[in-house]
């Protein structure tokens, strides 16, 4: 890993998602990764990750819809697509929050619920 860099876990989520759910898509994503050291999501999904951040004593970044619309993901979802106008809205947070230059260690992973999911970017905040 680069100097200075930072591991950042974005989410997406539906409305009335839980931690068990959260946590879920976060050990799928982070799974033989580098430990996270930040969360990420959009700026009006920030108080439903709250509760994760705070359980696992990391920051949370919130991130704005410009910068989710800039970022190429791997994954294109219709529905995030449609609702977000960005392929993942997991992966985008991640790279937003990670700085520019960020870069996606895999793809989005998803909740065994689907209700959240999760991506992994590393990057160095600017």
């Amino acid at each position: 890993m680069e100097r200075d860099a930072v591991i950042v876990a974005g989410f997406g989520f539906r409305q009335g998602t839980a931690l068990p759910e959260l946590r879920a898509a976060l050990d799928l994503a982070q799974a033989d990764l580098p430990a996270v050291e930040a969360l990420a999501t959009p700026r009006d999904k920030a108080a439903g990750l709250a509760p994760l951040a705070q359980t696992l004593g990391l920051p949370l970044i919130t991130v704005d819809e410009a910068a989710l619309e800039t970022q190429q993901t791997i994954t294109q979802s219709s529905a995030s697509l449609a609702a977000r106008r960005t392929g993942s809205v997991a992966e985008a947070a991640a790279l937003a929050a990670a700085g520019p230059g960020a870069r996606l260690l895999g793809p989005r992973h998803v909740s065994p619920d689907r209700m959240a999911t999760c991506a992994i970017a590393q990057g160095t905040p600017s």
